[in-house]
Parts: structure tokens; sequence; C-alpha cells
């Protein structure tokens, strides 16, 4: 069943707040951990646009994060990210290098591009995405809005609206997974019938809308309905269109196991959305460890692993039905 809320903050420490621009019509969604917390990413989509990705790279050596921000705008967006930064370090948050000197925040970014949405970006020498930033990171808490909000202000999700998603599963034993995640993918959410979501199999109740395929439409889906309208509509162009998320648990989970929830959460994509990791897409996923839980180190941790890895799919899954279904009510 979902968590409490069927947020990503049924992961209990990690907070999300959001930000966006009426006039703009683009947003800011930061996730905020209370301690730096064991994180990897997994990136698939061919135009992918972000910052300090590297830094959770295994071989590399922090390995974790204090926060995340995704963000429209394209690369005038990370400006977003240097907010949330600079907001953090005078707060007293981050890596602790020297005493007589602000402490380090580690706070990777990705972007989605809504530049050629109908917003006014005539915004000069000061794109708004600094003060979104901080402005979304004042706003952080437990609960948060759905839809076109945040980083999805401004999103599309094939030729409907994106938008921010979130979901969660409660797996017993303490053990929670939870999604969040700004859609704004080239491929469509809907099946050929444009009603049903691609991600029905894996809806719980009626968390976006319960609507189901016919059983004659199931015999035949057309799985690229949406090609030739896509073309007209000149969204097919190398990095405009992306879909980023984060999968947060409560697991105690290593770098090379965290890497591995982000490979397979990343599945949770291809089961909601038809086509996807196209090379127009910039998508990218961030996997977090709370480490609350512990599942040990012998084989069956590697089951754990594999358990909360097939969890974590579907709630991606269900987070991008949630993000367009709430965009378009």
């Amino acid at each position: 069943m979902p968590g409490l809320r069927n947020l990503i903050t049924d992961v209990e420490g990690i907070l999300v707040g959001q930000a966006h621009d009426e006039a703009v019509v683009s947003g800011v969604t930061v996730i905020t951990c209370p301690s730096l917390w064991t994180a990897a990413v997994d990136i698939r989509g061919g135009g992918p646009g972000g910052r300090e990705t590297s830094v959770l790279d295994a071989e590399n050596l922090v390995g974790g994060l204090h926060a995340l921000v995704f963000t429209g705008g394209s690369v005038f967006g990370l400006a977003a990210a240097e907010a949330v930064t600079v907001e953090l370090a005078y707060r007293g948050k981050g890596l602790k290098l020297n005493p007589q000197h602000y402490p380090v925040p580690i706070v990777p970014a990705a972007v989605l591009y809504d530049l050629a949405n109908e917003g006014d970006k005539n915004w000069g020498k000061r794109p708004p995405y600094y003060h979104l930033g901080v402005k979304a990171l004042k706003a952080v808490a437990a609960d948060f809005s759905l839809g076109s909000v945040g980083a999805g202000r401004g999103a599309m999700a094939g030729h409907v609206k994106g938008g921010i998603g979130s979901a969660s599963l409660d797996l017993g034993g303490g053990l929670i997974v939870g999604a969040l995640v700004a859609a704004n993918p080239v491929g469509s959410p809907y099946m050929a019938d444009n009603q049903s979501f691609w991600a029905w199999p894996f809806e719980i109740g009626q968390e976006f809308g319960g609507k189901r395929p016919d059983s004659s439409f199931l015999a035949n889906p057309d799985i690229f309905p949406d090609e030739g309208r896509l073309t007209d509509m000149a969204r097919l162009k190398g990095g405009a269109n992306t879909m980023l998320a984060v999968i947060a648990t409560t697991a105690k989970l290593n770098r090379n196991q965290v890497k591995r929830l982000a490979i397979m959460a990343q599945d949770g994509f291809a089961r909601a959305v038809h086509p996807v990791h196209t090379p127009f897409d910039g998508d990218s996923l961030f996997a977090l460890s709370s480490g609350a839980i512990d599942i040990g180190e012998d084989k069956m941790a590697n089951i754990e692993v594999a358990r909360i890895g097939s969890a974590a799919a579907d709630c991606v899954a269900r987070a991008i039905a949630r993000a367009v279904y709430h965009a378009n009510k």
C-alpha cells in the first residue's frame, strides 16, 4: 500500500519545496535531506543537463547529497541550485571542511527544457531562477502539491501538460520507498486511446483517475500513437524534453546498492511513457538512502535491494501518471 501521504516525503527526513513564476511559466522544485544521504544517479536520456552529478559516481569521494534541485529553464535554471547551495551554507549545512569557513553543501541539480512554452522568457541578464531557488527552499515541507507546479509548471508530456508527480509504497517492517518526478517527456503518457495511462496496471486505488483501456484495444495497441503529432509540434529537438526523478528509501544501502536502485527505478519511465530515453530527452534519475532500516550484508540484502528496486520502478511509473493527471484535471 502507499505510505500515509502517497508522496516521497513518506520517507522520513525528506522535505519538498516548490516555487514558480506564472509570467515565465517555469519553476523550481527542491528536495532536502536532514544530513548527507548516500546517493547515486542514472542518466539515460540523450540530452541531459545538470550539475554536480559526477560527485555521486562510485569512484569519487563524497557519494551523497544534502539537497537536490529540479528546475525548468534549461541551463538558466542552474542558478536555482547555486541559490540553494548558498542558502544551505549560510545555515551551516554542508561538509565541514574548514571550521573557519562556510560548510560546503552538496547540491546536485537537473534541468528540463521549457523555454519554448507560452511564458515570457525575455528576462535579460536576470533569469528568475536564483530567486525561485531561494523561495522553493524556504517552502520545504512534508506536504506539497502535484501537477503544474514547481519545476513542472511549464512541462509537457507528449501533447498534454506535464508536471510534478509523487508516489510511495510501504513494504512493511519500516521499509518505505517514495518517488518524485518532473515529467516533461517527448513521449506520451497515454495509450493510443488518449485516455488510458500506460501506467494503469500499477495504479493503486484511483490515484490517477482509475481509467482502464477496454479489452478490444488491449488486443492491438499502437505503442507510438503520438509520433506524427509530436513531429508537427516541433518538439523533437535535442534536449527539449526530459523526465527528472528521485527515488528515496528508508533502507540502509551502500553506494553500489543505491546505484542499482537508480538503475532499476529507471524502468518506471518505460512503464509510463512511450517512447522513452529518446535522443531528445534528458532523462535523469537520482536515488537516495536514509539509512534508517538495516537490511544486512549477506545474500538477503541483495534480495531486499531487488525488492526495493522493483517497488521504486512502480513508484516512478505511478508518479509520472499522477503528474499528468493532476496537471490536466
